[in-house]
């Protein structure tokens, strides 16, 4: 223990993995929750953008949400889980990485999968307002692996920090691209590269000197761009160096709190080594649950309410 044994099962086309992964991500509706912004100035000259949605009710209680990669805070997945927890007496602060906000970032560096400064940053933010007792911290994709890294490689965390849920992460880089570059993923990959290298072209405007069109032709994979931005803007030597220093794997053993980690069976983009049995059956602090079904952020039950978004509300309750 604490392997959890899951009572989730998809129904009809939702058993597919593919099917729950597209339609959850392109076509299930967006729930209306209203979202305030504020700036947040970081310790680096740069900025990251929060989008705030409060509980009907006054509380003591929040949610850190982090979304996944080239997403930000109004993403459904993002929406849908503020909505329910909203519903349920906690406030949500949404977090959008640097460049995703609908601003670009001032700085040649962006985010990536293992960077916890700016997390590390908004936590003790909302630290300081003294006005929360209760902190849990929930990740989609990337920003799974970006809290289980945080919580992995910190001596120690604020108190108030009780909880986090990680759903549908990359565990293991490295694995991950391997997956993502298969044929079966093309249609995914080729989105992410898309997004990626348009956000190279505008990033090549504020920096022309470490940015340039001839590299910007040579991004044809995920691989491609990591190695040519996201190893380079961050300090790696190449991005094999950033899979490895980044991924959130080794560090699970250090976590001193609850955490759950979601992660189906038939999610296409995650690799072996991102089910970590081994590691939740000997340290008590992780909690891994693995449905059969679910795709990639997929765990569909109804439109107005997924499996993992009831999965976290009722994690974060027991354990708040």
């Amino acid at each position: 223990m604490p392997i959890v044994k899951s009572s989730f099962t998809a129904r009809g086309l939702f058993k597919n993995g593919h099917f729950s992964t597209i339609y959850s991500a392109k076509l299930r509706p967006i729930q209306k929750v209203s979202q305030k912004r504020e700036r947040l100035e970081l310790s680096d000259g740069d900025f990251i953008d929060i989008d705030w949605s409060y509980s009907e009710k006054k509380t003591k209680k929040v949610a850190l949400l982090l979304h996944g990669l080239e997403g930000n805070a109004q993403r459904v997945y993002i929406k849908n889980q503020a909505k329910l927890l909203t519903q349920n007496n906690w406030d949500v602060a949404a977090m959008n990485h640097r460049g995703c906000s609908g601003e670009e970032n001032r700085m040649y560096l962006s985010y990536n999968s293992g960077r916890t400064e700016d997390l590390k940053e908004l936590i003790n933010h909302i630290v300081a307002f003294k006005t929360y007792d209760v902190i849990t911290l929930i990740g989609f994709s990337l920003g799974g692996n970006v809290l289980l890294k945080y919580l992995g490689e910190e001596i120690s965390i604020p108190p108030q920090i009780k909880s986090g849920v990680a759903i549908s992460t990359p565990l293991h880089l490295r694995g991950a691209l391997e997956q993502l570059i298969k044929f079966e993923n093309f249609v995914y990959s080729r989105t992410f590269v898309n997004d990626l290298r348009k956000k190279y072209k505008r990033k090549m405007v504020q920096f022309p000197d470490a940015m340039n069109a001839e590299e910007l032709k040579k991004i044809q994979n995920l691989l491609d761009f990591d190695n040519l931005y996201t190893a380079k803007a961050h300090g790696f030597k190449n991005a094999y160096d950033y899979y490895e220093k980044s991924s959130s794997l080794p560090l699970l053993p250090n976590i001193q709190i609850p955490v759950l980690i979601l992660n189906a069976k038939n999610d296409s983009f995650l690799s072996e080594k991102c089910y970590p049995y081994k590691i939740a059956s000997e340290n008590k602090n992780v909690y891994l649950e693995t449905p059969k079904h679910g795709g990639h952020v997929g765990f569909h039950m109804t439109n107005k309410i997924y499996y993992s978004e009831k999965r976290v509300l009722e994690f974060i309750n027991d354990n708040d």
